[in-house]
């Protein structure tokens, strides 16, 4: 049966600025690169661990539709979205959410929607 969980699949158009975009802006690692040509890669922050593999849909079979929503975990939300206007990212300041942690939301490149999260749900 099921013994693990590897990640999420998302397709584009241009696989190596997209990769680039969560590596160079979000400070996200790309344990894999792909096959050659940079026609997948998965970004995480370990290889053996569960990532996102961001896969050429022109060269691949496009798996998905729509948008998928990533959440990441940060230890300072404050600091992080400063961070993150310093590099250009068009994104609002965060916000205390009734559950009481905090939650910033933007997409990537491709219109993917990213929250980042400090506290737990």
């Amino acid at each position: 049966m099921i013994s693990s969980f590897e990640g999420t699949n998302i397709y584009t158009k241009d696989t190596a600025a997209l990769a680039a975009f969560y590596s160079e802006v979000l400070g996200i690692s790309i344990p894999f690169e792909g096959y050659g040509n940079f026609d997948g890669a998965k970004i995480g922050f370990d290889k053996k661990q569960p990532g996102i593999i961001i896969w050429d849909e022109t060269k691949w079979e496009k798996l998905t539709t729509g948008f998928v929503n990533l959440v990441f975990g940060c230890d300072n939300l404050d600091e992080t979205y400063k961070q993150l206007k310093a590099k250009g990212l068009d994104c609002q300041p965060p916000v205390t959410m009734a559950y009481g942690g905090k939650e910033m939301n933007f997409r990537d490149p491709d219109g993917n929607h990213i929250t980042l999260l400090e506290g737990a749900y």
